[in-house]
Order: C-alpha cells, then structure tokens, then sequence
C-alpha cells in the first residue's frame, strides 16, 4: 500500500514584494587644490565661430596698443599731482594700479560684457586674455601685452633707484600678472577646497549591493533526512 508524504513550506506572502537592489555609494572628500581645464567642449567651440568676438578682437584695433602708453602717463601726472609725493612712490603706485587692473581686466573677469546671447554662452568660462586671437599663443597683440608690463616694472625700478623693498614688491606684482599669461596655464582653474563629487567619472564609488530580505531567501532547509520512512509513520 503505497504511502503519501506531504512536506510543509513556509506559506508565502506574495503582498510582500521585494525591493530592487540598489548600490550605496561612498561619497568623497573634497581636494584642496583642484586644476580644471574649461572651454573645449564642441558646442562651445561651434558656438564661438559663429559670430565676431567684439569682445576680444578690439585689442588688435589702431591705437589699441597705444591706449597703454597714454594710460600709463596720465596716471602718472595725476599721481605726480598729489602734495608730498615723490619720485620712488609715484612709480610704485604707477606700476602697482597698471598691473592690478590688468590682471583684473585679462585674467579675472570671464565672458563678455554685451552680446552674450549671440555665442550662447559660449565664453562665460574664458577670460579675455584666453579669448585674444581665438586662444593662439604668442600672437603679436599678447606679445605687446606681456612686454608692457616688463617695460614698465624696470622704468619703475631705475626711478626708484633700485630700492630693494620696493623692487620686492614691483617683481612680485608683476610675477603675478605674468603667471597666468603663460601657455602652460592656458584656460586652467585652480580651483580651492573644490567638490569631487562633480569629476568626470560621473560615479560614486559603488560597496556591496545591499538585498532585501524576503521571499528570496529560503526559510527552511530541506534535507534527505526529512524523506525517511520515521518521518511519515
């Protein structure tokens, strides 16, 4: 006489639907100095070449280069006018205001002041210095750019008769504005405390996958020992 043998499940419970598996991610930490490159996606460059850069192209124009010169002497007469300057101070604050508003102008402020809808936007990420002549380096305008300044540093120091405190603090101003002309620093952010969350991996480094508890997992273990004959008398 043949025998039925029943074998208990766990009921389950088809209400409890599992949850899709997801990835924790581990956040990093931000860098203290971080080094961008900007400026070289292809819809910025597409977007460049569509119209003139205004912008940019008037340091090319008659008497663009001239402008410097005079500048330069009518700040002087105005600061010669001041009771009680002298000769050594004069040139210093000379040298000192050409080359803080230069860097101001050529290395600090980025995009275009008008017409910014015509590039879409494709020169908010450059400064002029890196807008001059579409990026080409040692072009005849930045030359006259990088030799004003120079000339300017070593007028200041022979009038100053080479005081040494004051021949400090002209070269160090003037290292200042010189270091960001360079073409190894071209269209470069050095950017402080910066997030890496944003790096172009685009990704969190993934940990374990985390998987939910339920009707996957088996709750009883079924074992030949369970079939035996003393099972079912």
């Amino acid at each position: 006489m043949a025998r039925t043998s029943t074998v208990k499940l766990p009921p389950l419970n088809l209400a409890e639907v599992p949850k899709p598996t997801t990835l924790r991610s581990r956040g990093r930490s931000n860098s203290i100095v971080k080094v961008e490159h900007v400026g070289d996606r292809v819809e910025e460059v597409l977007d460049r070449n569509v119209y003139m850069n205004i912008n940019a192209d008037w340091v090319n124009a008659k008497g663009a280069w001239l402008i410097h010169v005079v500048l330069i002497l009518c700040g002087k007469i105005c600061i010669d006018t001041i009771p009680g300057m002298t000769q050594q101070i004069s040139w210093t604050l000379v040298n000192l205001m050409y080359l803080a508003v230069s860097y101001l102008m050529f290395h600090w402020v980025t995009g275009i002041p008008f017409g910014d809808n015509l590039h879409s936007g494709a020169y908010d990420e450059l400064t002029l210095w890196e807008q001059i002549d579409d990026g080409a380096q040692y072009t005849p305008a930045k030359k006259w750019l990088i030799c004003v300044p120079i000339a300017l540093f070593l007028a200041s120091t022979h009038y100053t008769n080479y005081n040494p405190w004051l021949f400090a603090i002209n070269l160090t101003t003037l290292v200042f504005v010189l270091i960001p002309k360079l073409p190894q620093l071209h269209r470069q952010r050095v950017r402080f405390m910066a997030d890496d969350s944003t790096t172009a991996s685009g990704m969190a480094t993934p940990t374990t996958p985390s998987f939910p508890s339920g009707v996957s997992t088996p709750l009883v273990k079924i074992t030949a020992a369970d079939f035996t004959e003393s099972r079912f008398k």
